[in-house]
């Protein structure tokens, strides 16, 4: 089974007052870029997540949201002095380096610094946050469940959908190779043709070296090897997907090299029934590459 790299979930619990909403987005990437926005003040939290989703996927871009609120008196809510420290500190330094070019920025206000991230925390005043670490991990487990099996349907169409490009990626090579000894009688016919304007030009030839041109222009159109080539790639992709992912980096590669052969084929075509094969391949192929994007 393949799956895809975007999926969303989202859940709400509550526990002793307190109140949260999970929210956990991905798309497709290159490797497996995690970013979490989850409370500071939750000791050792934010690691034990991201360890998770580490262990849970290979690939994509993950965005992971936490928002807790409580409800009672005790949970009114407080500053971070070390996190305000570091604002104040960042804020002088900028401040220092405005006057230097002669710039005048506008004072902030207590709201300005407030709304930063991590200076106004709420439950910040508790000490031990263990237990509510613990309660909102075991929390978070049935979200991220979701959210691999939305991953997985998704991949699941995905797969139906590279299948049936690789099916006609397989029947436009089969059509190509049907048609390549009416493309010979064809190019033989144009290059006799064009022999005898030759000849009618030219009266010294030497036979031997227009045998030898005839014989490499033969096998500089020889599209044997790039059929064979796309016949072998439509193999191993289909291996590929029934191994199951993650696989997406190697199908991408794949359908290069497939690319490759489509513009080789397009190349040496000379023939109007081949060069439409290769241009239908690389429309297919176009598109294949397209939703590959989107494999983990």
């Amino acid at each position: 089974m393949i799956h895809s790299m975007t999926a969303f979930a989202t859940a709400k619990g509550a526990l002793d007052g307190y109140n949260w909403t999970w929210e956990l987005r991905g798309v497709n990437g290159k490797g497996l870029d995690l970013r979490l926005r989850v409370p500071d003040w939750i000791d050792g939290l934010e690691p034990a997540l991201r360890a998770r989703l580490g262990q849970a996927m290979a690939r994509g871009n993950v965005t992971l949201m936490l928002r807790v609120t409580r409800e009672d008196a005790s949970g009114q809510l407080a500053v971070n002095p070390d996190r305000l420290e570091d604002v104040l500190r960042a804020m002088s330094v900028v401040e220092d380096r405005a006057m230097a070019c002669g710039l005048s920025l506008a004072p902030a206000t207590a709201a300005d610094i407030l709304s930063l991230r991590g200076v106004l925390e709420a439950g910040a005043g508790d000490t031990d946050t263990s237990a509510f670490c613990a309660a909102l991990l075991a929390d978070f487990e049935p979200v991220l469940q979701d959210f691999l099996a939305m991953r997985a349907t998704e991949g699941a169409a995905l797969a139906r959908v590279l299948h049936a490009q690789l099916d006609e990626i397989a029947r436009l090579t089969v059509a190509a190779r049907d048609l390549l000894e009416t493309r010979s009688a064809d190019v033989a016919r144009n290059h006799s043709a064009a022999l005898v304007r030759v000849r009618d030009t030219i009266s010294d030839l030497d036979p031997a070296r227009l045998a030898q041109e005839l014989a490499l222009l033969s096998v500089k159109l020889d599209v044997t090897e790039e059929l064979d080539r796309l016949t072998a790639h439509v193999a191993a992709v289909r291996a590929l997907l029934n191994a199951g992912s993650p696989l997406g980096r190697k199908i991408d590669f794949l359908s290069q090299e497939f690319n490759r052969e489509a513009n080789t084929l397009c190349s040496k075509a000379q023939h109007a029934g081949l060069t439409k094969i290769g241009l239908d391949l690389k429309t297919v192929i176009d598109q294949m590459r397209e939703q590959v994007q989107n494999v983990e």
